[in-house]
């Protein structure tokens, strides 16, 4: 006995059409969504910078094969690297997220919305120098920041209500479609080109969360969002080749994304996209720390003085916290590596408490080996404060809210320091803009001489100029200088 399966093609999913047609008609109209983007640029290749100053991500940058070489390629930022679009936008991406020091969007799932510049800029680029092989005009970084805006949007929205995190799907899922609506719009696809593109980004089978937890804790976290905006490129590509697509490729019963991957669930919209994401992103401007610690870090250095001459006095050390942290970064046990111990709430807790600082070094092996970290660690309990979890989801608030308190052998006790909103949060963006662009000079004066460096930061901080910049010169802004 069969089942009768109707094969009439259907019209394409809801989704697949309300993302493209907003790739295709939504006008950017807010200034500071655009100025956001710009802060936002700047500092996401600064962090690709920083990236370059650790081997184990540079050993994975170049082409796929060594020697390779593209004509007319895209251009690695920090590197001299010349490689076809889809390989560059895995480096780009890699070198971005390398550090976990780009920006951060938080809500039912997690993830980093300038992950999607590695496909961005990468293809901007590669389609300007070809553009200009062809006696034609390159695009232009005002092109690249309304790709970036639309790009946050797409990711960030559909974070809003869906936790791909609970199926045990990784974010980078959002990298990969947020990257292939607007790399398809970026190259000219037609309406009928993206939807199939898209399609298929819904279509592959997904990350799994494994690497981000104990006890498989790894460095692909570094580098799954280069693979996701990376493989957004080749189906773009793909799209435009002629390659179909699949209209129901979230909905269809039984073989499609919901009932597979979503546990047939469908996916959920609370509001339609505009430019909100962008607007109200999260920069990480102190700490390279997974965006959930943030304030917890903060809190601890603020302690900092209280408790360094007393260590060996510490009884117990509690850190009060919202679920989402809880469920992601409250770790025991050993800590195996960077990766590991990035993504450990008490580990970045105790660096803050003993040496008043928090940088990429701190995860390093020969720091980790401080005995006074894993004792520290030992003695910490971490508890969830309901109403930091409510907060958290508060789409008026958005709050990251930590308390760290230290209790000592004697019975007395630290104040129980509290911080909200981290210093890249909306409501200390005046507060945490000029320090995120002294963050972006550092980076640059780690790669770049200060005459190179000073003309990045000249063309980035002088928004009409940068707007107008073609995106191949701009690039090269960022390729060193011989």
């Amino acid at each position: 006995m069969s089942t009768h399966i109707p094969n009439t093609r259907p019209e394409p999913d809801e989704l697949l059409t309300k993302i493209v047609d907003y790739v295709l008609q939504y006008q950017i109209e807010n200034p500071e969504a655009i100025q956001t983007a710009q802060y936002c640029l700047m500092d996401t290749l600064g962090c690709g910078m920083e990236a370059l100053a650790y081997p184990a991500c540079t050993k994975l940058l170049g082409p796929i094969v060594a020697g390779m070489q593209i004509q007319n390629g895209a251009r690695v930022p920090g590197t001299d690297y010349v490689l076809d679009p889809v390989q560059a936008a895995f480096n780009l991406g890699a070198m971005i997220r390398w550090l976990d020091f780009n920006d951060t969007w938080l809500a039912a799932e997690w993830g980093h919305p300038s992950d999607n510049l590695g496909g961005i800029l990468m293809v901007a680029d590669w389609l300007s120098r070809k553009a200009l092989v062809e006696g034609q005009e390159s695009l232009r970084i005002g092109d690249v920041l309304t790709a970036m805006v639309k790009a946050h949007e797409i990711q960030g929205i559909l974070a809003l209500e869906n936790s791909f995190n609970r199926v045990g799907l990784d974010h980078v899922i959002l990298v990969k479609i947020a990257s292939t609506a607007v790399v398809s719009g970026l190259l000219g696809a037609t309406r009928q080109q993206m939807i199939n593109a898209l399609s298929n980004a819904w279509v592959d089978g997904q990350a799994l969360r494994t690497y981000r937890h104990a006890p498989n804790t790894g460095s692909r976290k570094s580098w799954a969002a280069g693979d996701a905006t990376s493989r957004a490129v080749w189906l773009s590509i793909m799209a435009l080749r002629g390659e179909m697509g699949y209209p129901s490729a979230l909905s269809a019963p039984t073989w499609g994304f919901n009932d597979v991957l979503f546990k047939g669930r469908e996916l959920q919209l609370s509001q339609d996209f505009g430019s909100y994401v962008m607007e109200n992103v999260l920069f990480k401007i102190s700490y390279p720390a997974e965006f959930h610690a943030q304030t917890a870090v903060e809190a601890a250095i603020q302690l900092h003085p209280q408790v360094i001459g007393q260590l060996d006095m510490i009884d117990k050390v509690v850190i009060t916290t919202h679920e989402s942290a809880i469920r992601i970064i409250d770790k025991r046990g050993p800590l195996h590596n960077p990766a590991d111990r990035d993504h450990c709430l008490q580990y970045m807790t105790a660096i803050g408490l003993i040496f008043g600082q928090l940088n990429a070094e701190h995860y390093e092996d020969k720091i980790a080996a401080d005995p006074r970290i894993d004792t520290l660690r030992e003695k910490m309990f971490v508890v969830e404060d309901p109403e930091f979890s409510k907060d958290y989801l508060d789409p008026q608030k958005r709050s990251i809210a930590n308390a760290v308190q230290v209790y000592f052998k004697d019975g007395s006790a630290t104040d129980n320091i509290v911080v909200e909103y981290p210093l890249g949060h909306r409501r200390r963006r005046a507060e945490g803009i000029p320090l995120l662009v002294e963050k972006v000079k550092h980076h640059l004066s780690r790669r770049f001489s200060p005459v190179q460096s000073e003309k990045i930061l000249e063309v980035c901080m002088d928004q009409e100029q940068l707007i107008q910049y073609p995106v191949d010169k701009f690039v090269d802004l960022w390729v060193p200088w011989k």
